[in-house]
């Protein structure tokens, strides 16, 4: 029961900052927190978590209220690198970074309540 949304534009740091927050939560709660979040990188997290809430639900019939994160990996993709001209006939370089999520659920004991 897991999901893998590759090539996000978004730079990992900046996903792993919204990560973090939702992890130790459960993945109908961690919606319900990225819903509310002002961050850009909350939209793909939460494409990513509703993909492998879906795909828990076909392959095994679970409901959302039965599911854990076993992990919530923010991977380095690959850098896409530009530049950007500036005077005297010199060039900055431009990083333009992407990541990886990898969503893992795991199916929650009965005897835990978080």
């Amino acid at each position: 029961m897991q999901t893998i949304q590759k090539y996000i534009r978004t730079s990992p740091r900046k996903l792993r900052f919204v990560a973090d927050a939702i992890r130790s939560l459960s993945p109908k709660n961690a919606l319900d927190y990225l819903k509310f979040t002002p961050k850009a990188a909350a939209l793909p997290l939460s494409k990513a978590i509703k993909q492998a809430v879906a795909n828990a639900k076909d392959q095994s019939g679970l409901s959302v209220d039965q599911l854990k994160f076993a992990t919530l990996d923010i991977m380095e993709g690959p850098t896409y690198k530009r530049f950007q001209a500036v005077s005297r006939g010199m060039a900055h370089s431009i990083m333009k970074r992407t990541s990886h999520i990898r969503v893992v659920l795991a199916e929650r004991s009965h005897g835990t309540k978080s």
